[in-house]
């Protein structure tokens, strides 16, 4: 059946005349199924892996930035420090210092490559607070756009990405700031 006759997807919920498109591979995401152990925390592997391979788009002395594996939005980066360290106040005055210019370098990346209007960014400290990887502190930077709400997320709990992760990783890094750039700012 096609067209007006299907109103909702037999057995799955009340009707509300929207098809569903499903994601099941997210499941052992959201169970908790592929969290790293502490041996294995993605953000201490990462580093030791290729730009390409690790999705990273730049590094730093303290910290570097990547894509996020499960982004909210095309261009969702994390700015990450090499350091294992749980918690915002465990950074030293470097490791902020840097943190916080990356960040900025992160939102003019994406400006220039995609127009962005506006950013959502911030840390979830602790796995109550929704961090997904607890252990390791993490910064996400999300970029926004005007209207980019809509059925997908809101109805379908999907979010459609116009291109693959290592597309956006190979984007974002040729428009990312030069450090001589960074440090002329200061």
């Amino acid at each position: 059946m096609t067209g007006p006759e299907i109103e909702h997807q037999q057995g799955a919920g009340d009707p509300d005349h929207f098809q569903r498109l499903w994601t099941p591979h997210r499941m052992a995401y959201i169970k908790n199924d592929t969290k790293p152990d502490a041996d294995a925390c993605p953000f201490c592997v990462m580093p030791t892996l290729s730009d390409e391979d690790g999705l990273i788009v730049t590094r730093g002395r303290t910290v570097y930035a990547l894509l996020n594996l499960y982004p909210y939005n095309s261009g969702h980066l994390m700015v990450v420090p090499y350091r294992h360290v749980p918690d915002y106040t465990d950074l030293d005055v470097n490791e902020v210092a840097e943190l916080g210019a990356l960040t900025q370098d992160a939102m003019r990346a994406v400006r220039k490559v995609s127009g962005a209007h506006g950013f959502n960014i911030g840390m979830n400290q602790g796995s109550v607070a929704g961090a997904g990887i607890a252990a390791h502190l993490h910064q996400h930077v999300v970029p926004r756009w005007g209207g980019d709400t809509n059925f997908m997320p809101v109805v379908g709990q999907t979010k459609v990405l116009p291109e693959l992760l290592g597309e956006t990783r190979a984007l974002l890094a040729s428009a990312w700031p030069p450090v001589a750039a960074r440090s002329e700012r200061r």
